[in-house]
């Protein structure tokens, strides 16, 4: 009787969180269980309408939606367009949190679907591994809203071209002018959004109050974008190379 006692007793000195903490943390992980089911469900889906294309093309049509989804959920949260950062290393709005909800029952899908796709990319689940600890921390802090929606459509902004660029080489465009404008769409609009903006980003995250963790994930996000920067100068200087090189050894 007296140990039952003692037990009560040390429950109830335990600090109990707000009942609208635990509401909300109840429906964001409500929210990314459903998100992790949409995503799959979309995907089946889309194999079924499309058997005789490839795994990686109906994966990159979901991956497309969700670009289109996380840049309007991203650009919906904002508080402020004259500081998009604002307020930094506060406490996130119930937008921010279900805007990085979706967005990583999304990459969490995405993660599983590496590990099934016959072309298994190191660099795309690094990537992955980095976001879903990131965006994982802040739900569970639900701090950093502000600049964390900023890195979700920093990163997100160019997706859809990278994945058209995909799309219309199995649709039989490749090397077309078609193919190499969707190239060029998409490098320049990585390196604005991730070598420009995504590096104040970075400061911003870095000189904030920030959790640690949060900190390592921008730092981490940001080496990863540049390591793909030099990786897709090197493509489009080599695609460039290739159009314009058969037509001047002609003209000489």
């Amino acid at each position: 009787m007296r140990s039952l006692l003692w037990l009560l007793n040390n429950l109830e000195e335990k600090p109990k969180k707000p009942k609208t903490q635990t509401r909300m943390e109840e429906h964001i992980a409500s929210l990314v269980l459903l998100g992790v089911i949409s995503w799959t469900t979309a995907f089946l889906f889309i194999r079924k309408m499309f058997p005789k294309r490839s795994f990686d093309f109906c994966n990159r049509l979901v991956s497309t939606i969700h670009a289109t989804v996380a840049v309007t959920l991203a650009s919906l949260s904002v508080e402020d367009w004259k500081c998009p950062v604002c307020p930094q290393a506060s406490t996130s709005s119930p937008q921010q949190m279900k805007a990085l909800a979706v967005s990583l029952s999304y990459l969490i899908y995405d993660l599983v679907c590496c590990l099934f796709d016959k072309k298994f990319n190191l660099d795309n689940c690094v990537h992955h591994l980095v976001s879903i600890v990131g965006i994982g921390a802040g739900l569970a802090y639900q701090r950093c809203g502000s600049e964390m929606v900023a890195a979700l459509w920093i990163t997100e902004l160019s997706s859809p071209f990278l994945h058209l660029r995909e799309l219309l080489k199995e649709l039989g465009y490749r090397d077309t002018d078609l193919n190499l404008a969707a190239d060029i769409s998409f490098a320049a609009i990585f390196t604005v959004a991730r070598m420009v903006g995504g590096p104040y980003l970075t400061y911003v995250t870095l000189s904030a109050n920030n959790p640690f963790i949060i900190k390592a994930m921008a730092l981490g996000l940001q080496l990863v974008s540049a390591f793909w920067f030099y990786k897709i100068a090197r493509m489009v200087k080599y695609k460039v190379i290739k159009r314009t090189g058969p037509k001047q050894v002609d003209a000489t």
